[in-house]
C-alpha cells in the first residue's frame, strides 16, 4: 500500500515550487488562484524571496501547504494514495490530496490558521525545544515535574521529541533533561509554543472557521496528528483538525500505525527530505522517496 505524507512548517526553502509553476499549466493556474486568495503575490517570495521573506508567519504556512497541494494535484494519474497523513500543517495539504478539502477552503484555512497562531504567540512568552536520545516517557515525566507550562509537541521518531510551552519552563525542563542524560536539549528558532495549552485562543478562532467549511468523504485515510488511526469520516477529520493546535503531534505513532496497517512505501509531497528521514527512524527498511512531476 502506498502512503504519501506532507510536510509541515519549517521545510520551506528560497526558490520552493518554481520548478511546478514553470513545469505545468495547471499548477501555474492553482498558485495564481492562491495569489487572488490570499490578497498578495506569495509566488513572488517562494520562488524569489529569501529566507528571512519566508519566514513572515503569513508566508511560512502557506507556502509550505501551496508547493505541497499542488504537487499532489499535478502528479496525475501516478497519484494514487491508499493512505495519507501530514506533520502539523502537512494535515491540511494531505486533507487537500484525499479530497476531504477542496484547495480554495483548505488555502483560506491555513491562512487564518497563521495569523491565529501569530496572535497566541504574542499573549504569552513561548518557545519550543529539541529533545534527543530519551524515552519519550521520561521526557514527558520531566515536563509535568517542571512548574509553569511545558508539555510533549512534537513526536517525530523514537528518541526525537519536541517539548513545548512557557520559554522559563521550557528552560528549565531543558536543564533537567540533559542532567537525565539527553544527547541534546536546545531551544528551536521558533516564535511560540505550537501544540500545547498556550494555542488555546488560536484553537477557538480556528474552530469557527474549520467548522464552518465543508469537509466530503475523503478518497482514502487519513492518519491524524491527534489520533495516529485510520479515518475516514468527515465529522471526527474536522473534529481532530480543531484540537490539532493544541494537541501534540503524534508522528511516531502514526508511522507505526500506517506500516501496521500495510503501508509498503512512503513518497513525501512537499518541500525537503525531513519525514522521510523521519520513517526510516520507525523502521529502516521501509521505502522512501520523494514526490516529483
Amino acid at each position: 500500500m502506498k502512503a504519501y505524507v506532507f510536510p509541515g512548517q519549517g521545510a520551506q526553502f528560497s526558490g520552493m515550487g518554481a520548478d511546478l509553476y514553470e513545469k505545468s499549466a495547471e499548477a501555474k493556474e492553482l498558485f495564481e488562484r492562491a495569489n487572488e486568495i490570499l490578497g498578495f503575490s506569495i509566488t513572488d517570495i517562494m520562488f524569489s524571496g529569501s529566507a528571512e521573506d519566508l519566514k513572515q508567519t503569513k508566508v511560512t504556512q502557506p507556502a509550505v501547504f501551496l508547493h505541497s497541494a499542488i504537487l499532489s494535484k499535478v502528479l496525475g494519474a501516478d497519484f494514487k494514495p491508499d493512505m495519507v497523513a501530514g506533520h502539523s500543517l502537512g494535515e491540511f495539504s494531505a486533507l487537500v490530496a484525499n479530497n476531504t478539502l477542496e484547495f480554495e477552503d483548505a488555502l483560506k484555512l491555513v491562512s487564518q490558521r497563521a495569523t491565529a497562531m501569530q496572535k497566541a504567540c504574542e499573549i504569552t512568552p513561548s518557545t519550543m525545544a529539541a529533545v534527543l536520545g530519551l524515552e519519550d516517557e521520561l521526557v514527558e515525566a520531566v515536563c509535568a515535574e517542571v512548574d509553569g507550562t511545558v508539555v510533549a509537541a512534537n513526536y517525530n521518531c523514537p528518541g526525537q521529541l519536541v517539548i513545548s510551552g512557557e520559554i522559563r519552563a521550557v528552560e528549565k525542563a531543558c536543564e533537567e533533561l540533559k542532567a537525565r542524560g539527553a544527547k541534546r536539549a536546545l531551544l528551536l528558532p521558533v516564535g511560540g509554543a505550537f501544540h500545547s495549552p498556550l494555542m488555546e485562543p488560536a484553537r477557538k478562532e480556528l474552530a469557527a472557521a474549520i467548522e464552518a467549511t465543508n469537509f466530503k468523504n475523503p478518497s482514502c485515510p487519513i492518519y491524524q496528528n491527534v489520533s495516529t488511526t485510520a479515518v475516514t469520516d468527515p465529522v471526527e477529520i474536522q473534529k481532530n483538525l480543531v484540537f490539532q493546535l493544541t494537541a501534540p503531534v503524534k508522528w511516531t505513532q502514526s508511522v507505526q500505525n500506517m506500516i501496521k496497517d500495510g503501508a509498503s512505501s512512503f513518497t513525501e509531497v512537499g518541500p525537503g527530505k525531513v519525514l522521510q528521514g523521519l520513517v526510516k527512524k520507525v523502521d529502516r527498511k521501509m521505502e522512501t522517496s520523494s514526490a516529483t512531476i
